[in-house]
């Protein structure tokens, strides 16, 4: 039994994230990513999918990444 997305969300935003500038790791799950954007998991899956999003994904084994460097640059205005 999977949770509806809403669910997910909701988990997500409840997990304690650390400011995006101690973050160590070049790659960050969909859900993380989401999170630092102030945006929702499918709409950073529906970007990667009709390719038209503000940051392009990297696919790792079928999974989404996100590179922290872009997402650094588009919150600092950059694209």
């Amino acid at each position: 039994m999977q949770p509806t997305s809403k669910n997910q969300f909701s988990a997500l935003s409840n997990q304690q994230f650390q400011s995006l500038d101690q973050v160590t790791r070049s790659i960050l799950t969909t859900g993380e990513a989401a999170f630092y954007l102030n945006r929702k998991p499918q709409t950073l899956r529906c970007w990667a999918m009709k390719q038209d999003g503000l940051l392009q994904p990297v696919r790792i084994n079928s999974r989404l990444g996100w590179r922290v460097a872009d997402i650094k640059s588009l919150l600092n205005g950059g694209v």
